[in-house]
């Protein structure tokens, strides 16, 4: 039996974990892919928005070549973390289901070999982070092979027509990232505006898309993809189709809340927010924590690297009072 499970290794999960193991609790966290694996799955040429010390869990160092971090300088960051502390993780095991209740708790997993696991556990933090359930746009055609919602490089796509979509820092700088790289770029923006660029974005963004190079349509959405073109719903209620050989949903991300329904954690359906105490973040179920950026459910903004990391100081403290 063991004191704490915590299911996701981003930074939250990993921050509680240290807080954990410096408490000398009987933990262990579980993993359905790789340490980190949301920020694996960022843009390989990523630049981080913020500065090195405000991705740093306690007091370890991140040491970078300049101003701001990049996906590579965290993710050895984060997996020298996990060395040199002697963080307990299981990789590339799933979590099933979770039942019981506060001190009893059962979590069922699964490898990639097809053997389950059963682990019993006093207390369990959720820390599963929502990139692994991006927003589907509901359209046909969401389902061919063009369509991802997710972006790696733009190797792939040079030479052809690329649809992008969303008005965030996602969908801007791979519109970028696929305009050098020789893409034929366009971009479906829903509001009237991009919206929280970086700061070094969105100049150059904008200037592109003055100048041609990369075409956009505010104020508009995607009413169905075919093989070879795409439907825009325009600001004037036309239908715009355009010639299409790939679309990047970069819509963004919504936490999915099936194991905490689960367990009677109530959620909110005008955010996907669950029910928890801000100072501790236990859920309304006792024993079950949240961590990261599910705390904010669709208002993923609002959490991130920067604050999430201080979650497992909040909630270990909390849990070490319960169990004494």
């Amino acid at each position: 039996m063991y004191d704490l499970i915590i299911i996701g290794s981003g930074p939250s999960g990993l921050s509680c974990g240290l807080a954990a193991h410096k408490a000398g609790l009987n933990y262990l966290i579980l993993e359905k892919g790789y340490i980190t694996n949301s920020i694996y799955n960022y843009p390989i040429s990523m630049v981080f928005f913020t500065t090195r010390e405000l991705i740093e869990i306690g007091d370890y160092p991140l040491t970078i070549v300049n101003a701001k971090p990049t996906r590579e300088e965290a993710l050895r960051y984060y997996a020298r973390f996990v060395s040199d502390h002697a963080i307990k993780i299981n990789t590339y095991e799933e979590v099933l289901s979770v039942e019981g209740q506060n001190g009893h708790f059962k979590v069922s997993t699964k490898i990639p070999s097809g053997q389950t696991n059963k682990y019993g556990t006093k207390k369990i933090i959720f820390a599963t982070g929502v990139f692994d359930n991006p927003q589907m746009l509901n359209v046909p055609g969401e389902d061919l092979s063009k369509v991802s919602h997710y972006y790696k490089e733009a190797h792939p796509y040079v030479g052809k027509k690329v649809l992008v979509v969303g008005g965030r820092n996602s969908s801007a700088e791979s519109a970028l990232d696929l305009y050098r790289s020789g893409a034929e770029v366009t971009l479906a923006v829903r509001e009237d505006a991009f919206s929280h660029l970086k700061y070094w974005v969105k100049p150059d963004l904008l200037n592109r898309i003055k100048e041609g190079s990369i075409q956009c349509h505010y104020r508009s959405l995607v009413k169905e993809i075919r093989d070879y073109d795409v439907d825009l719903n325009i600001e004037d209620g036309s239908t715009l189709t355009l010639e299409n050989e790939f679309v990047l949903a970069l819509t963004g991300f919504k936490p999915n809340g099936k194991l905490l329904r689960g367990l009677g954690v109530q959620i909110r359906d005008e955010d996907l927010k669950p029910e928890h105490d801000p100072e501790t973040l236990e859920t309304n179920v006792a024993g079950v924590y949240i961590a990261g950026v599910i705390t904010a459910g669709m208002e993923s903004s609002l959490v991130f690297i920067e604050n999430g990391r201080f979650h497992g100081g909040k909630i270990v403290p909390h849990i070490i009072e319960a169990l004494n």
